[in-house]
């Protein structure tokens, strides 16, 4: 069986995640439509990693904040968008 469509670019396995990095306009415009009333916590996503499934599975890490205190902390926002459909959130870490 030959290599030779086999892209050597691609550093990610299918399946596997990417590493972060920086957010294309795309990923900004899934983070916000997925966290679209999320009432309290403010997140500000810095870096992104994809997985590709049957869509795509997004790890936002974010600076997390409570307006107008003070209090700051880094969280990873899970974001799923399907194939058809919104994304949509389906978990939040603290770091």
């Amino acid at each position: 069986m030959s290599n030779s469509s086999v892209n050597s670019d691609v550093s990610v396995l299918v399946g596997g995640w990417s590493p972060y990095e920086s957010l294309s306009p795309e990923d900004k415009l899934v983070f916000d439509e997925a966290t679209q009333g999320l009432v309290g916590v403010t997140y500000t996503p810095q870096t992104v990693s994809e997985q590709v499934v049957a869509g795509i599975n997004y790890r936002f890490k974010c600076v997390a904040s409570i307006p107008p205190a003070q209090v700051i902390w880094e969280a990873i926002v899970e974001i799923f968008k399907p194939l058809n459909g919104k994304p949509y959130v389906v978990g939040i870490i603290r770091l």
